[in-house]
């Protein structure tokens, strides 16, 4: 009777049931999906053993964030593909690892692959991949989705999915350098959606507060032409969270619901994602990630590193041997003879939260989960943080 009694003590108290943690880690993963048809993920996520999926499972449970951002995750309507991958790989110990529970997932349409009826290639067709809002071969190819050990406020979920290139100040046209003219006519890019996937703003309650995670995927600044028109939406790509988190910058900034950019300067929130732009070496235009790693509203005093990075760097050749960055902070592997290792994926918190520690999962041959690495060409980043 006394257990009874305690218990719905606890229940009536919301202080303790939405007790806010100590600390809290934040991690992105790009799991490179690379699947060319719908449904491709649906299947492998029903078979129980596909080996990559296994191994991406593993990584996840070694690390153990409390919110992860997965890149490259299919969207199908419906919303189901998350709960999948919690309870046929997630919830099923992976090679060694515990299992892990995520009762808080979300997901939802993205841009690639939605035909935009426009020719947005340039090769005077409309209906190829690369004329999609975002390239893809079918809607929701290289999604995103949600995981989280603390409730999602799906009611308070912003999208910018369909907000407009042309509605950003001073916004980077591209320009055809032989014509010196815009390379999209004006039909086209007073049409053109910035976000190559999506932009989401996703309340999560952490104990009587929420964090704000903010996560995208912009375009690769590669895949052009000398008009950088890639480059340049990434630029833009990622200019757009550095202006919403700035009050005095994020008045062009409108949802998907009409609603103009709110975020006070008093709100917790994480920037996650695979942003496509190395701080040092790549092809990124205008220094795309400094808007945010130099940002006032950031705290960039941890930067994510890793011991296999550097060692990897040091068997490589090609690109690699002129590259000016630090390899212990990259977080993908390409080929070396003509990208190299770059740092692309960033887990980036507010100024006004603590930052206790960071990392990437590269570990050196010796380590634990070094034969998983080839699940993906990009590694999970995460970062602790304190409240």
């Amino acid at each position: 009777m006394r257990i009874i009694l305690l218990l719905l003590f606890l229940l009536s108290c919301p202080a303790l049931v939405l007790a806010e943690p100590s600390t809290l880690k934040v991690a992105t993963y790009n799991i490179a999906s690379g699947l060319r048809s719908a449904g491709d993920l649906e299947r492998k996520l029903t078979s129980k053993n596909d080996p990559k999926l296994i191994k991406i499972a593993a990584i996840i449970q070694h690390v153990r964030a409390d919110i992860l951002l997965l890149n490259e995750f299919d969207y199908q309507p419906g919303g189901q593909l998350g709960k999948l991958f919690q309870q046929n790989y997630l919830s099923q110990p992976q090679l060694g690892q515990a299992a892990i529970d995520y009762p808080y997932t979300y997901s939802s349409t993205v841009n690639t692959g939605i035909n935009s009826g426009l020719d947005l290639s340039g090769d005077g067709k409309t209906d190829g991949p690369a004329d999609a809002w975002g390239f893809g071969f079918f809607p929701g190819q290289y999604g995103m989705q949600i995981l989280s050990r603390y409730p999602i406020d799906k009611a308070a979920i912003r999208s910018f999915q369909k907000l407009k290139w042309a509605s950003m100040p001073q916004a980077l046209q591209p320009i055809d350098p032989n014509t010196n003219k815009p390379w999209y006519p004006t039909e086209v890019w007073n049409k053109l959606r910035l976000s190559s996937k999506s932009h989401w703003d996703i309340p999560i309650q952490i104990g009587e507060r929420s964090l704000h995670f903010l996560v995208s995927h912009p375009t690769p600044p590669v895949f052009d032409g000398p008009e950088d028109r890639n480059g340049k939406r990434n630029h833009d790509e990622i200019r757009l969270f550095a202006d919403y988190i700035e009050p005095t910058r994020s008045g062009w900034i409108v949802d998907d619901q009409g609603k103009h950019a709110d975020l006070a300067e008093s709100d917790w929130f994480v920037i996650a994602g695979d942003l496509n732009a190395d701080p040092v070496d790549g092809d990124s235009s205008n220094q795309a990630i400094a808007q945010l790693l130099e940002h006032k509203k950031i705290n960039n005093t941890c930067i994510p590193s890793s011991e296999g990075a550097v060692l990897d760097s040091q068997t490589q050749a090609g690109v690699n041997l002129k590259q000016q960055g630090n390899p212990a902070t990259d977080t993908g592997k390409f080929n070396p003879e003509t990208v190299g290792n770059l740092r692309l994926d960033y887990v980036l918190p507010s100024s006004n939260l603590e930052v206790t520690g960071c990392g990437v999962f590269w570990p050196a041959s010796s380590q634990t989960g070094a034969g998983w690495l080839d699940a993906s060409d990009h590694h999970l980043v995460w970062v602790d943080i304190s409240f």
